[in-house]
């Protein structure tokens, strides 16, 4: 009987969360699982059933979130924890879509003391110990691989991020990973990559990763999993980093 309550109160868990034909559709309509092995596949239907149990995906600015758009939501977020797991993700527990992108006011404070307030249009957005807020309409366009990056899995990389208390490009490093070697993997690239941007130089990655460290480690994360061979020539200690910290190897999935 114990058992039998816990399990109620808990909801369904793992991968129960998709029946065999749902899941089956959504796997094979994702790019960004192009190449996975059968055993991969399975541990992140179990993984993105749990997350559906543990965080909340709901609607705002008038849209319905329905079923299939919270597994949608789900399985591209369990993407970057696949080896790590759930509790990297802890601390926070809604994900909130609006239909489209949403209006943003953002305020800081430059060198010289002075405060400035903005609005600006956003896809995505991750709150520190809040929520994360999606674009439905850019998670669709990631998904469906008709947009260069992934919107879930860049507010995801931002979530990771935010562990150290601010988006500033270095999540809690694994035991065995040095922190001097990251430093010098991302600043190196980071400074590489804004020069190029602001010399005009076509780039293979989102020119939005020169926006700020945080943005770089974040839009690095995208291209890792959805285009892992660009990071790999482009910025190959990078993506060496990137392969320790999220113990996995895209581009070993996409085979030579």
């Amino acid at each position: 009987m114990l058992a039998r309550l816990t399990r109620w109160w808990r909801g369904p868990s793992g991968g129960e969360a998709f029946a065999d034909g749902e899941w089956a559709a959504l796997a094979a309509r994702l790019p960004l699982l192009e190449g996975w092995s059968a055993e991969d596949l399975d541990r992140l239907r179990v993984l993105a059933g749990d997350f559906l149990r543990r965080k909340v995906v709901q609607g705002a600015g008038g849209l319905e979130v329905d079923d299939a758009m919270r597994r949608l939501v789900a399985v591209q977020a369990c993407v970057p924890v696949l080896h790590l797991g759930l509790d990297w993700y802890s601390g926070w527990v809604s994900v909130i879509v609006y239909p489209d992108e949403f209006v943003a006011r953002q305020e800081w404070v430059d060198e010289d003391g002075v405060a400035h307030e903005v609005e600006r249009e956003l896809s995505g957005e991750a709150w520190p110990e809040g929520p994360a807020i999606l674009s439905w309409t850019d998670v669709e366009l990631g998904a469906d691989g008709e947009d260069w990056g992934n919107v879930v899995v860049h507010e995801m990389a931002h979530k990771l991020d935010l562990l150290n208390g601010e988006a500033n490009g270095m999540p809690p490093l694994h035991a065995g990973m040095s922190r001097s070697a990251w430093t010098a993997a991302f600043s190196s690239a980071f400074e590489d990559f804004s020069e190029r941007v602001e010399r005009g130089e076509e780039v293979l990655i989102d020119d939005y990763a020169a926006d700020d460290p945080g943005e770089f480690f974040a839009v690095m994360s995208e291209a890792f999993f959805l285009h892992p061979r660009d990071v790999r020539e482009a910025y190959p200690e990078v993506y060496g980093q990137l392969e320790a910290f999220y113990r996995q190897d895209p581009g070993l999935r996409l085979g030579p």
